[in-house]
C-alpha cells in the first residue's frame, strides 16, 4: 500500500500502534482509521498473493452451491459458496480468510472430494452480510424470553453470542439490535403500555411492529439501553440523549439514544446510524445524467451557499454527506457544524453543537471562520442569526452547505425572507438548491404490472392513448409482505444563474420564478417522480404518498 501511495508512512505507524493496542488485524485497522476503503485492502491483498477477489453486491448466490454447504458450515468457517458448475465440478466459493488451509480441508471432506473448491478473495464485513442474506438469519429471541421466565437457559443464543455465559436481558437487547440492522432499520421504537410494550422498526421510512411483550420485561431492558449509551438510569422523570457503538455484522454500528417520559414509563427511541450504508457516493444516487452533471458544475463555484431542502426524515444529511465527500480530500479544510454529527467522517472537522457548551450556530460559524475553512457545513438553518452568519460566510470567500425546512426548491426564497434575509443578499450568494423527497422502491421479485387507467393517466399526464405499463406492490416473503425493498430519492435540482438572480433582487412572484426555471429546463419532484414511476423503479400511490401530483391534471 505505501509502494503504490495509497497509504503514507505515517499512516501505517499509526495503523500500526493502533494495532498493537487492540489487537484487530491490520488491513481491518486502515479500515477503521478511514485510511483505505474495505474494497482497496480487498483487492490488494488477492493481487499480492496471486488470487481472485469478488465484490458481492453484484453477486446473486446459486441455489445449487447453497445447498452444497450447510448453513451451519458455512456460519462456522466464514464460507459463502457463490457457483456450482456441474460439468466440471467446481464450487466457487468467497472468503475472507484465504489462508484458512482447515475450512478449506474441511469443505473438500464435507464434499467427499469428488467437487473442486475455487476459492475467491471478499471483504470480511461484506461476507458477513451475505451469508445472512442468502441463508437468511433467525434470532432466538423467544428462546430468550423463555430463559427469563423459567431460568431454563437458551443455548442458541449462547452460540451466537460466544462461549460465555452472558445475562439474558443482555442477549435480548443485543438481539434486538442486530434484527433492526438488519432489516435495515433506521429508527427503533420502545414504547410501552398499560400492560405490554411494544416494539416497532422505521424501515423504508414506515413504521412495522414487529414485537410485543409483557410490561415485565421492559424496566431491565431499558436499565441496560441506558448503561450501554451512557444515561443515568437513576434519572427517569427527564428527557436523556446518548449515544453508543456496538460491532454488528463485522463493521461498527453507532447508535443515538433518545428517551422521554411518558404516563406508562420511559419511551426509548434509538436511531441506527450506519455509516457505511448511509452515505452514497453521488454516482450511485440514481441521479439524472443531466442532473448529476449540473450538480458538480455548480459545486465548482469556489463560493456562496448551497441549499438541500425538505420535511425531517426526507434524506437531506445524506445528500449533503455524498456533496461532501465528492469533494473531501487532503487539499480541502471542510468543517461543520450539526446538532448532532451523525455520521463520522476522516478528514472532515466535525462539532456537534449540542455537546459544546455556549456553541449555537451562529456563534459556531464565527469560530470556523477562524480556522481556515474551504468548506462549511451548517446542519440546519433554523434562525436570522444562523442565517446571517451562514451567507456572511458565503460573501467572503467560502463554499457553504446547509439544509432549510421548505416543500419546494422555489420555497427556499420566500422561507428565507421570513427568517430575515434580504433580497439583496441572497442574489449572487445561492449557488443552488436541492429539494428531495425518499420513495420506496418496489421489491423485484413480486411488483405488479399494469396498465393505468383513466385517472392514473391524468395525473401521470400521459395521453390516453399512449401505451404505457407502471406498476404495483404486491409483498412476499422477501419484503416481509410489504411490496418494497430500500428506498431512493427524487430530487428537483434548481441552479441560480444571472436571469434568477436579477428576479430574486426584486422580489419576484414565484409563478414568474418558475416560468423562468422551466423555461431553463427545471425538472420538478413531480416529474422526476413520474420519470421512477414509469421506469418500474416505484408505485403512484408511494409516489402521492410524499408528492402532490394533483397539480398535473390538465
Amino acid at each position: 500500500m505505501v509502494q503504490q501511495s495509497l497509504i503514507s508512512q505515517d499512516q501505517l505507524r499509526i495503523a500500526l500502534m493502533e494495532q498493537d493496542q487492540s489487537n484487530i488485524p491490520l488491513g481491518r485497522q486502515l479500515v477503521r482509521l478511514g485510511f483505505v476503503t474495505e474494497a482497496m485492502v480487498r483487492d490488494l491483498v488477492a493481487h499480492t498473493i496471486g488470487q481472485e477477489s469478488i465484490d458481492l453486491t453484484v453477486v446473486i448466490a446459486d441455489a445449487d452451491a447453497l445447498k452444497l454447504v450447510p448453513e451451519h458450515f458455512a456460519r462456522r468457517y466464514h464460507i459463502l459458496p457463490i457457483s456450482y458448475e456441474e460439468p466440471t465440478k467446481q464450487l466457487i466459493v468467497a472468503m475472507a480468510d484465504m489462508f484458512n488451509v482447515v475450512a478449506l480441508d474441511q469443505l473438500r471432506a464435507m464434499l467427499g472430494g469428488q467437487i473442486q473448491v475455487k476459492p475467491l478473495l471478499a471483504g470480511e464485513a461484506q461476507l458477513e452480510e451475505y451469508i445472512d442474506q442468502f441463508y437468511g438469519y433467525e434470532l432466538s429471541v423467544d428462546g430468550i424470553l423463555r430463559e427469563i421466565e423459567t431460568g431454563e437457559i437458551d443455548y442458541q443464543s449462547l452460540q451466537q453470542d460466544g462461549d460465555e455465559y452472558t445475562q439474558p436481558v443482555v442477549r435480548l437487547v443485543g438481539a434486538l439490535l442486530m434484527d433492526a440492522v438488519k432489516r435495515n432499520a433506521s429508527d427503533i421504537h420502545f414504547e410501552p403500555e398499560y400492560a405490554f410494550l411494544r416494539i416497532r422498526y422505521r424501515i423504508d421510512g414506515v413504521l412495522q411492529q414487529v414485537r410485543s411483550l409483557h410490561k415485565t420485561f421492559w424496566p431491565a431492558i431499558v436499565v441496560r439501553l441506558k448503561v450501554i449509551s451512557g444515561m443515568d438510569i437513576a434519572e427517569t422523570r427527564a428527557p436523556q440523549d446518548g449515544r453508543l457503538q456496538i460491532s454488528l455484522c463485522g463493521r461498527p454500528i453507532d447508535f443515538r439514544v433518545s428517551s422521554h417520559p411518558t404516563i406508562h414509563g420511559e419511551n426509548l427511541v434509538l436511531r441506527v446510524l450506519d455509516r457505511e450504508k448511509s452515505i452514497i457516493p453521488l454516482e450511485r444516487m440514481g441521479l439524472r445524467n443531466t442532473t448529476l452533471d449540473e450538480l458538480k458544475l455548480m459545486m465548482t463555484r469556489p463560493e456562496g451557499i448551497m441549499v438541500v431542502t425538505g420535511p425531517t426524515g426526507s434524506g437531506k444529511t445524506t445528500t449533503l454527506y455524498s456533496l461532501l465527500s465528492f469533494q473531501n480530500t487532503e487539499a480541502v479544510n471542510i468543517m461543520t457544524l450539526e446538532d448532532p454529527v451523525e455520521y463520522p467522517v476522516t478528514m472532515m472537522r466535525q462539532t456537534s453543537v449540542a455537546e459544546v457548551n455556549k456553541l449555537d450556530f451562529a456563534n459556531g460559524i464565527r469560530s470556523i471562520m477562524r480556522q481556515d475553512p474551504d468548506i462549511i457545513l451548517v446542519g440546519e438553518i433554523r434562525d436570522s442569526d444562523t442565517a446571517t452568519m451562514a451567507f456572511r460566510a458565503a460573501m467572503t470567500g467560502h463554499q457553504v452547505f446547509s439544509t432549510l425546512h421548505t416543500n419546494s426548491a422555489l420555497g427556499t426564497f420566500p422561507r428565507l425572507l421570513d427568517i430575515g434575509i434580504s433580497p439583496d443578499i441572497m442574489a449572487g450568494n445561492i449557488i443552488g438548491v436541492v429539494a428531495q423527497r425518499l420513495v420506496r422502491v418496489l421489491c423485484p421479485h413480486c411488483k405488479q404490472a399494469h396498465t393505468p387507467d383513466d385517472e392514473e393517466r391524468k395525473l401521470l399526464n400521459v395521453k390516453t392513448r399512449e401505451d404505457i405499463t407502471i406498476y404495483r406492490n404486491v409483498g412476499c416473503k422477501r419484503c416481509t409482505y410489504t411490496g418494497y425493498r430500500g428506498r431512493m430519492a427524487i430530487i428537483e435540482l434548481l441552479r441560480i444563474d444571472a436571469d434568477m438572480d436579477a428576479l430574486i433582487a426584486r422580489r419576484s412572484h414565484l409563478d414568474e420564478m418558475r416560468k423562468l426555471a422551466l423555461d431553463k429546463g427545471f425538472i420538478t419532484l413531480a416529474d422526476d417522480g413520474v420519470r421512477r414511476i414509469l421506469e418500474g423503479y416505484t408505485s403512484l400511490s408511494e409516489v402521492m404518498r410524499v408528492i402532490d401530483l394533483t397539480s398535473r391534471i390538465r
